[in-house]
């Protein structure tokens, strides 16, 4: 019996053989099959879920989970990006990775200019006076006809000019605004949404009507976040001041992701909330994380989360960098970044492990020394890859003072500028302006800077022509906007086109929807 199965085994190993000679002679394995047996081995390798462990660096942690539902498994039921397929910009740099890359611009040549298309002014309301702040990025959606029929049917907020391809951003004036992306007039009423925003709102991937919006400062009660009713245009969902957070501030910049049928939305309380998405509005809370680094106080969490797979990366504004597990919310790992972490962790996938880009500020660094940190690491255990630093400073004015570093969300580069990565730093060397950079985003290797004017913390958006080569639009704090070529740094294109851009931009073919402190939403081609 066991030669007769073992001499069964030398066969099929035998035809097995002589089938892939076959096909190697004769030349039957074609470049698409090899695609296609690549797109396969693919998409079963981010079926499977990273481990459910923890290393050393967690102990530098004291920590609790607090589960509110305890019938429902936390397991995440897809680890798809579910933004990856959505006719739209639907959460702050495009999807779970913050990388922008999906959402990248078209433009035929080389572009020499920026133009105005539109401005739509938001009203002004108390000491945040209107527009948008940091980091204020809009939505962009084209809505399937099945739902702008549901929107007809059912919500009191359209006016005339709704139409299927619409933005909507949250306002310092307490509102959030629908505007046609085609003709910038209102598309729904304003909804009053109790305080001022300065974080980009988050529109659900699943199209069940849910609408994602915190506020930024506590000018009335309650303060939080909250879920909007598309369909009902009106608030659905609440959540107020916490009083198990660790941290004592209830602000909310982050721009919340969804993974599976969970939303995640970090706090500056120190609280990662975790919550099943219920549509219509609704949010029913599953879990929450709350941390503190041994021997700290409570930190917040301005940035937002990036995902890859079953894992969750954010940094807080006291310099620490964690990863957490989804599915269980427990921490994986730690990395202490020097100094307070606001612009997002943008994700990079390579041969399936996830890469981590972040930058941190001047802000609570004491001494002579004060620097800019900018780390790669790999994203399943927390090691550096490489590191690189610049001194900068923080300057005081009064009672106010400007922290240096960064604020913005980096851009990794592809077609042209593959390999590279850009992004801005303040007051970068003590000087009192922002300065531009490319990296080697593989070696760390400085590959250009250039000046610009004053300080930088909106977020670069990228634009491919026809050769796939990159231009990169940035905005900065005195309202200029600058064209930038990619590949040599060389400034096409540098004018003031508004008093100050604050927030990032959203990306449409050659198109661009950002707003500014003057209170106006701006749509602006490239040409």
């Amino acid at each position: 019996m066991v030669k007769k199965q073992i001499n069964c085994i030398a066969c099929v190993v035998i035809v097995a053989l002589m089938s892939v000679a076959f096909a190697s002679c004769s030349g039957t394995t074609s470049n698409k099959d090899a695609k296609d047996s690549d797109s396969i081995k693919k998409a079963e390798e981010e079926k499977i879920m990273f481990p459910d462990t923890m290393f050393a660096s967690v102990n530098d942690l004291t920590y609790d989970i607090e589960i509110l539902d305890t019938v429902t498994s936390g397991e995440l039921n897809s680890l798809g990006n579910p933004y990856d397929s959505v006719p739209g910009n639907f959460t702050f740099r495009g999807g779970q990775r913050r990388d922008a890359r999906t959402f990248s611009g078209k433009v035929k040549g080389e572009p020499t200019r920026i133009v105005q298309d539109w401005v739509y002014k938001t009203s002004a309301k108390g000491k945040w006076g209107g527009g948008t702040g940091w980091n204020g990025q809009p939505v962009y959606v084209k809505w399937p006809k099945q739902q702008m029929d549901k929107f007809r049917q059912s919500s009191p907020g359209l006016t005339a000019d709704f139409g299927e391809e619409e933005i909507i951003v949250g306002s310092l004036c307490q509102k959030l605004y629908f505007i046609n992306f085609a003709n910038g007039k209102e598309s729904r009423t304003p909804i009053e949404v109790g305080n001022p925003v300065k974080g980009s709102v988050s529109l659900d991937p699943a199209f069940n009507g849910s609408l994602y919006v915190g506020q930024g400062v506590p000018e009335n009660s309650p303060f939080g976040h909250m879920a909007i009713n598309l369909y009902k245009h009106e608030i659905g969902y609440m959540w107020d001041r916490d009083p198990k957070a660790k941290r004592n501030w209830g602000a909310y910049d982050s721009s919340p992701v969804c993974a599976g049928q969970f939303l995640f939305w970090p706090g500056e309380n120190g609280t990662i909330y975790k919550y099943e998405r219920l549509g219509n509005g609704q949010l029913k809370m599953h879990s929450a994380l709350r941390y503190v680094v041994k021997g700290d106080h409570g930190a917040g969490v301005e940035s937002s989360m990036a995902i890859y797979k079953n894992y969750g990366y954010f940094g807080d504004n006291h310099g620490d960098i964690l990863c957490i597990n989804l599915n269980t919310m427990k921490p994986v790992w730690h990395y202490d970044n020097h100094d307070d972490i606001d612009g997002s962790i943008v994700i990079e996938v390579e041969n399936g492990v996830p890469y981590l880009f972040s930058g941190c500020e001047v802000d609570l660094q004491s001494g002579s020394d004060k620097r800019t940190y900018f780390v790669k690491l790999n994203g399943l255990n927390g090691d550096k890859l490489w590191e690189w630093s610049c001194p900068s400073r923080r300057s005081e004015s009064g009672k106010s003072h400007f922290d240096g570093g960064l604020y913005c969300t980096p851009l990794i580069g592809d077609g042209n500028c593959k390999g590279m990565i850009f992004f801005s730093l303040n007051q970068p060397d003590n000087a009192s302006n922002a300065d531009f950079f490319a990296f080697d985003k593989n070696t760390g290797k400085l590959l250009y800077r250039k000046p610009l004017e004053f300080y930088a913390w909106s977020s670069p958006i990228g634009f491919y022509n026809e050769k796939n080569e990159l231009y990169i639009v940035i905005g900065n704090s005195n309202g200029h906007l600058y064209l930038i070529r990619g590949k040599d740094g060389e400034i096409l294109f540098n004018q003031v086109m508004a008093s100050n851009f604050e927030s990032s931009p959203i990306v449409k073919d050659n198109i661009f929807v950002v707003g500014a402190r003057d209170g106006g939403i701006y749509r602006f081609h490239v040409e």
